[in-house]
């Protein structure tokens, strides 16, 4: 009788075990896709962010410190919405 129990407890924790194991590598991928999807928005706001200066220097509108500035609140905001797709 003790046997039966013995086994069935064994068994049990076996899935416990098996089902950890197939689940992890399933969070992993989601994790790295999250993290490839963060890394492209963030690529394409360097390159909005340096069409942005370049328009600003092209419209003489502004001086080259407030074209700095523009260039980098876009990085930033940029940055913002990679950390929300990452985390």
């Amino acid at each position: 009788m003790n046997r039966k129990y013995y086994c069935m407890a064994l068994a049990m924790l076996i899935v416990a075990a098996g089902v950890q194991w197939v689940t992890q590598p399933a969070y992993a991928t989601e994790q790295g896709e999250q993290r490839r999807e963060a890394r492209d928005t963030r690529q394409e706001g360097r390159s909005t962010a340096r069409q942005t200066k370049d328009d600003c220097r092209k419209g003489n509108d502004k001086s080259n410190v407030e074209c700095r500035q523009d260039k980098r609140s876009t990085k930033q905001d940029t940055r913002r919405q990679a950390r929300d797709i990452k985390y």
